[in-house]
């Protein structure tokens, strides 16, 4: 009975020194925001702006590619979330779709330090996301599902421990607008998008608004972008769209931009290859098509329009099997993509005083 009694009470005393106290995220410092919003958690008020389809409302609403900064010296964290976490996809893995993803910066690099995901049950369960780490402050970024909304997120550190925002160090804001690559499908955690790749090597913030197969220079989304406050704008745009579409609707939107932002940098980046043209005679002739009409127009563009680039971004290894489902790079693929823009990019943008 007195050992019983001496377990229960170091129980007690262990739970009460690790009990868990929670900050909502959206009180730290939020990086990655394209566009304020009254929700944090949003990427676009879609009261405000209006058009979408509802496929195009529920992802815009997604974080991807947003991220919270904080810093901390509690040797675990937790966090609770409550939302929608119904989207299921074969292609893409519950980590990124549904997870929230932890990088820890030392020595100046941010490395990767954890994940973790609601379960399909109780998503609204607290979630043990990293424990057992060594005395000190840690720099900390974390990155919110790519397809699940958010109505709240708190993160948990343990009781008499700091949890404060942290001064971003990511520099400028470059939006960036695009299809499902830039979304982040087919990457296996939230943070794996080329986008946050290339945010998280150079130190420039991309601001990201990927809708997975509707970037298609829409007016509703020039409608979004054209209230953008950012230094520059990025666009993966000739992935979703026919030849013809690209054909109709590029021009109206680069000016339709160009009235909005003047002066700023409007960088457009040809499609990747879709491995999936490899033996799909139907594919091939629809990349190709759709290639063949951006690059045509695109050199007309750049001539017609002062602060409007082209850049060729790729994602494909020697043998071409960087491919998740013939269509999405996988997370090394990603990688490449990243690597590929990043010399030309930041070359453009050092022209306009962004470095």
């Amino acid at each position: 009975m007195k050992k019983f009694v001496l377990a229960t009470l170091a129980a007690l005393v262990s739970a009460a020194l690790s009990a868990q106290v929670y900050t909502e995220a959206s009180d730290l410092t939020l990086i990655g925001k394209i566009i304020d919003t009254p929700n944090p958690y949003h990427r676009v008020d879609t009261v405000r702006y209006k058009g979408f389809t509802k496929g195009e409302n529920l992802q815009v609403r997604c974080p991807a590619g947003i991220a919270v900064l904080f810093r901390t010296d509690s040797p675990s964290i937790t966090v609770k979330a409550t939302g929608d976490f119904s989207y299921q996809a074969n292609n893409t893995m519950r980590l990124a779709s549904h997870g929230f993803d932890l990088y820890i910066r030392k020595d100046g690099k941010w490395l990767w330090a954890a994940a973790c995901c609601p379960a399909p049950r109780n998503p609204q369960a607290p979630m043990d996301l990293i424990k057992n780490m060594a005395p000190g402050v840690k720099e900390c970024l974390l990155y919110l599902p790519i397809y699940s909304e958010l109505t709240s997120l708190q993160i948990g550190v343990e009781e008499g421990r700091m949890l404060t925002p942290m001064e971003s160090p990511f520099r400028h804001r470059v939006a960036i607008f695009g299809s499902s690559y830039t979304h982040g499908i087919s990457t296996s955690r939230a943070g794996m998008s080329y986008p946050d790749q290339f945010t998280r090597h150079t130190g420039i913030q991309l601001l990201s608004l990927g809708c997975s197969g509707n970037c298609k220079m829409q007016p509703y989304f020039a409608a979004v972008l054209e209230d953008v406050e950012a230094d520059a704008f990025v666009f993966d745009a000739f992935s979703n769209p026919n030849a013809k579409m690209i054909e109709e609707r590029l021009f109206p939107f680069i000016e339709r931009l160009q009235a909005a932002h003047p002066g700023k940098p409007l960088i457009f980046q040809q499609t990747i290859r879709r491995e999936k043209r490899n033996f799909d005679t139907a594919v091939e002739a629809s990349e190709a098509a759709k290639q063949h009409m951006a690059d045509s127009l695109m050199k007309i563009a750049v001539k017609r329009y002062k602060d409007v680039y082209y850049i060729k971004p790729s994602a494909s290894t020697p043998l071409q099997e960087s491919s998740v489902d013939g269509t999405h790079p996988d997370d090394y693929g990603y990688y490449q993509w990243s690597r590929s823009i990043e010399k030309p990019l930041l070359r453009i943008l050092r022209k306009y005083g962004l470095r």
